[in-house]
């Protein structure tokens, strides 16, 4: 059914359980798995844009928070790797810097021909989740594919 799973992760400890099940499903189904992280876009931000854009922050102090981003997405797309090297899965990454995590997954998702996106949803609920927003809920409203959102405790 599904051959191709896009698991987006960003670090997260919920990430990472993502991962663990999206690997445990590609193994059944004999799928393989595109990771995708999506770097802030550091220009695009507020912070950025008050600070870095201004002369408040040099030059040397932005390259060490664009180092800092791109070391975070290494990190948990390398956790991804190993978890489905562990598993016996097929497993590519990607990355790209977006300044809306939603669009970025959605592009990986065609760019990748995904056909699944296999992601987490923190579970907000109420003001909580009006408040920070959800990127899995404008994944799921937003996109052409099958998403499966997985959520803390869920079993695979």
């Amino acid at each position: 059914m599904f051959k191709h799973i896009l698991v987006p992760t960003d670090g997260t400890d919920l990430a990472k359980e993502t991962c663990r099940a999206a690997a445990a499903l590609a193994k059944t189904l004999g799928a393989r798995i595109t990771a995708y992280h999506a770097r802030e876009q550091i220009a695009s931000t507020t912070f950025s844009a008050a600070i870095f854009d201004g002369d408040l922050v040099d030059a040397k102090t932005r390259g060490q928070f664009e180092k800092a981003v791109d070391a975070a997405a290494r990190s948990s797309l390398d956790f991804a790797e190993n978890i489905c090297r562990e598993a016996g899965v097929p497993c590519k990454t990607m990355t790209t810097a977006t300044d809306s995590p939603h669009e970025g997954i959605l592009d990986a998702a065609d760019q990748c021909g995904a056909d699944l996106i296999f992601m987490a949803s923190h579970g907000r609920k109420g003001f909580k989740a009006r408040l920070i927003g959800s990127e899995a809920q404008r994944v799921l409203t937003e996109t052409r594919i099958p998403v499966l959102i997985y959520r803390w405790g869920d079993a695979v």
